[in-house]
């Protein structure tokens, strides 16, 4: 025979503690509307900003083991760029965008964070 546990919650202020209507937020997440105080360092995040076209940026941190292209190639969509060695694996970096590459700011051999602009297209 096993035994049941079952457990309660009784979450309890010495005051109560009245929000006021500016302090709460409104929130729609799969068309379940919610109602929501938000925390400061939510409020403080940095807003989300779409991707900027022609700029290559590493998404995980590696060691660059080869540049494919050089400063003035033409490149289209879906051409290899860069092998960053990340995690064991050799990652290739491949173009999102037709034009001509501008500018490279890494070499073979360097180690790269997360977020670093390696290279740009236009």
């Amino acid at each position: 025979m096993e035994k049941t546990r079952q457990s309660t919650f009784l979450i309890s202020t010495k005051k109560n503690i009245q929000m006021e209507k500016s302090d709460l937020r409104k929130l729609n997440i799969d068309q379940t509307n919610y109602v929501t105080r938000l925390s400061k360092r939510y409020a403080a995040r940095k807003p989300y900003a779409p991707a900027v076209l022609g700029i290559i940026f590493s998404f995980i941190p590696g060691t660059v083991i080869e540049i494919l292209v050089k400063v003035g190639d033409r490149v289209t969509e879906g051409d290899d760029l860069i092998i960053l060695d990340a995690m064991k694996m050799k990652n290739r970096l491949k173009s999102h965008v037709s034009g001509t590459v501008t500018a490279i700011n890494i070499n073979p051999g360097d180690r790269v964070a997360k977020g670093v602009v390696l290279m740009e297209i236009k």
